[in-house]
């Protein structure tokens, strides 16, 4: 075989024909060509390639021929490349620079306002009936569950359980400890001018129980879990790992989706009654040894503020934004795309879309039990 390589030329009326000869790989030492420009003479029209004694090839060719193309192209040479290997000319079309762009051809023309109104309300719409398929999947998979014929690992389970719940209270400890110590300073702003510091335990204990508990474990659950399960499934999305579940006949609702949302459904509430004592322990501590309140008097104070009916509240919106934490998560990881910025899109987007969820919810809740009288 022929080890080394070579380029030679020949002009045949207004074509050219470059002849390849030889191995073009790179464990070759390079041989000498003449530069590209040399190659054409003015009365070229058309270029053709002839590769019959060319032995062996790899990106070096490629890396050529590109650089003839190129220069072929900007000086509106007609060029065949039928004398090129297949292989040869499928990886060419990937380099050329008419190939980058839109299919069309067209020039990307910026878009008006209208024009994004609509596409973002397509968008929109889109999404919706993407959000209703999947809450209908959801259901169909707690019907299979309730009746003993969904499949996934116990183990998983159990996993999902731990890391929602043991794992998440260090994190959930400080973010209360630290709200029940900023709405103890900012109660004890306004109700020290009536002489009114002992309701600091009222303000403290209504607000953790009823909204600050609940819905900031929820939103650190949804940086922190709900983040976590779109990384989780969108990576298993580009791996094609889902795929593999499909294939196999295994349900990937049943096998990834439920473990998931159902650990976090489980744990959301407890986290939220951790989250109320923790709250109302920072509460205790600022009004106790900084606003000087009797100790005795501020847990008095605390249990006469809440009944049944306020812990509850808080338990329901625990549930229902554990819900959406692991709805939010779950969605964007398998609906996510199969590279490693649409991971990362999916992560960012399952975060912002719990919260913005979180924050609606918690709005209609207040509503709704304003109204109620609760």
């Amino acid at each position: 075989m022929n080890r080394e390589c070579a380029i030679h030329s020949n002009q045949d009326g207004d074509t050219l024909c470059l002849i390849f000869l030889g191995s073009w790989t790179i464990h070759v030492i390079p041989c000498t060509t003449p530069d590209i420009s040399k190659l054409f003479s003015p009365q070229t029209k058309s270029l053709s390639f002839d590769t019959e004694k060319l032995s062996e090839w790899d990106s070096r060719l490629l890396v050529k021929l590109a650089k003839v193309i190129d220069f072929a192209t900007s000086h509106g040479i007609e060029i065949d490349t039928h004398g090129l290997p297949s292989g040869v000319r499928s990886l060419l079309k990937l380099t050329q620079k008419g190939t980058v762009g839109s299919p069309s051809g067209k020039k990307n023309i910026p878009s008006g306002v209208f024009e994004e109104i609509g596409n973002h309300t397509l968008g929109f719409f889109s999404q919706s009936l993407e959000m209703l398929a999947f809450t209908g999947e959801i259901l169909l998979a707690y019907i299979r569950l309730f009746s003993g014929r969904a499949r996934f690992l116990k183990k998983d389970l159990t996993f999902f359980l731990y890391n929602c719940g043991p794992q998440a209270l260090p994190i959930v400890t400080l973010i209360s400890f630290l709200v029940g110590v900023i709405l103890a300073f900012i109660g004890a702003v306004q109700l020290k001018m009536f002489g009114a510091d002992i309701y600091i335990a009222n303000l403290v204990g209504l607000a953790m129980t009823r909204e600050m508990g609940a819905m900031m474990a929820a939103i650190i659950m949804a940086g922190r879990t709900g983040a976590s399960f779109a990384a989780q499934l969108g990576t298993m999305q580009v791996n094609e790992e889902i795929d593999a579940l499909q294939t196999m006949g295994i349900n990937p609702f049943d096998f990834l989706v439920l473990p998931r949302m159902t650990a976090l459904i489980i744990m959301m509430p407890l986290l939220a009654i951790w989250a109320d004592f923790i709250g109302i322990l920072g509460g205790f501590f600022i009004g106790c040894f900084t606003l000087d309140i009797s100790p005795v008097l501020y847990y008095e104070q605390t249990v006469k503020a809440i009944d049944l009916n306020h812990f509850s509240v808080g338990i329901i919106k625990s549930v229902v934004f554990g819900y959406l934490v692991a709805y939010c998560g779950c969605i964007k990881g398998m609906h996510c795309g199969r590279s490693a910025g649409a991971v990362g899109k999916a992560t960012t987007s399952a975060v912002v879309t719990a919260i913005v969820f979180i924050v609606v919810s918690d709005a209609a809740f207040t509503y709704m039990f304003n109204i109620i009288g609760i």
